[in-house]
């Protein structure tokens, strides 16, 4: 187990360092900018997030698994140099859609701040953490993620907090992202490879993961769901803003699935393994857990966590709260069924039609919710959509785990 631990500690620790200011950085920004500014912010950051997606394509999901497969480093520069093409041709038709979307959802007087906060979640989707993961190497993760965005954060808290404007932040992030970008391709993609020679190579280089970009794609879209719809749909922003505090505590909380997630899945699909079948029970199991103990958390602590952080004046409500812990324990409890079962076994068919299934639900009992002014029924639109997801894998990933394990015996 040691080794689990010390990867562990390193996909967790790390990152974490990125999340300590913005933890910091947060209840500044609500309670410079307002409950309006709040929701607006908010809201552009979730579309950025839902744009981060399409821009990561398929990468977060399949990348691990095929960097750890390529082995050599010439194999690995021209993996990861594909990814790089592919993504730099989405991001042009994404980002300024975003843009768009982002300025048509926020209120008046805070439009930069939700549309450079947009820009800045966006261009996560060029993060190489998904060839650190596939690589086991935490330092990769520490060096061109972790760094520049805590570096940016840490240069603009004082600039928030003396000017009032949260746009810089967005705009530091941006920059320090682009630096570190450049800074990792140098060393580990091929040279000159940024952009494709003719449009039907990049098509070549897209299509084949348009599978598995489906299944990341469809779940981004409720899972960001949220936040915009109750900002475009519920006229209290007063509302709205305790509703994005509740959001806001989630998706914080969600690292620690993340983090989880990018531990257990190279550790699971290792050639090596003496024993593949306890690895995968141990990961299911660990998520559970994770599940059980970050709900109940929200449910309990949510309101009182989104006080001291985000003020009262943007607290979140307790039925709110514990509709967002229902959907982290299934969202936890579902990510090892896809991560580390599914996609490796090649069931994507099966994972894109579940997650459109819990998508068009959700999304649909979002609106209604959003429409008739009942905001916590739109945390409980998503609760019931990572309900749906989950119990709908549940099966398939238990009848294949078998045969998971008798593959990774015969490779190895």
């Amino acid at each position: 187990m040691r080794p689990v631990l010390l990867r562990l500690a390193g996909f967790t620790l790390l990152p974490l360092l990125a999340l300590v200011l913005p933890f910091l950085l947060l209840p500044v920004i609500a309670r410079v900018v307002g409950a309006a500014g709040w929701s607006s912010i908010t809201a552009g950051q979730a579309i950025g997030v839902f744009a981060a997606t399409i821009i990561l394509w398929s990468w977060n999901i399949s990348g691990p698994v095929e960097i750890a497969r390529a082995g050599a480093s010439p194999a690995r520069a021209a993996l990861y140099s594909s990814s790089i093409r592919s993504r730099t041709v989405i991001a042009t038709v994404v980002l300024p859609l975003m843009t768009l979307i982002v300025a048509l959802v926020a209120h008046d007087g805070f439009r930069l701040d939700a549309i450079t906060m947009a820009w800045a979640t966006a261009l996560t989707g060029f993060s190489p953490a998904w060839y650190g993961i596939g690589t086991g190497q935490p330092r990769i993760l520490a060096v061109y993620d972790t760094l520049p965005r805590f570096c940016a954060a840490i240069v603009s808290a004082p600039l928030i907090v003396a000017t009032g404007q949260v746009w810089t932040y967005g705009v530091l992030s941006v920059l320090a992202t682009a630096a570190s970008l450049v800074a990792f391709h140098k060393r580990f993609g091929e040279p000159r490879t940024w952009l494709p020679k003719s449009p039907r190579s990049v098509l070549r280089e897209i299509i084949p993961h348009a599978g598995t970009a489906g299944i990341n794609l469809t779940g981004s879209a409720y899972a960001s769901a949220p936040v915009p719809i109750a900002t475009a749909t519920v006229p209290s922003a007063a509302a709205t803003a305790g509703f994005a505090s509740a959001d806001a505590i989630y998706r914080l909380g969600l690292f620690s699935v993340v983090a989880l997630g990018n531990t257990f899945q190279g550790w699971t699909l290792e050639h090596d393994a003496a024993d593949p079948r306890r690895r995968h029970i141990v990961a299911l199991s660990a998520h559970a857990i994770l599940g059980v103990a970050g709900g109940a958390f929200l449910g309990l602590f949510g309101p009182w966590v989104s006080g001291v952080m985000f003020g009262e004046a943007v607290r979140a409500d307790t039925l709110t709260s514990v509709y967002y812990g229902v959907s982290f324990f299934f969202l936890s409890a579902s990510t090892p069924l896809i991560r580390n079962l599914l996609i490796p076994a090649r069931r994507q068919k099966a994972v894109l039609m579940w997650t459109g299934i819990s998508a068009v639900a959700g999304v649909f009992l979002m609106i209604v919710a959003g429409l008739t002014s009942n905001v916590p029924a739109v945390a409980l639109g998503m609760a019931v959509s990572e309900a749906i997801l989950f119990l709908g894998l549940l099966a398939p990933a238990v009848r294949i785990l078998p045969a998971v394990v008798r593959l990774s015996t015969v490779e190895r």
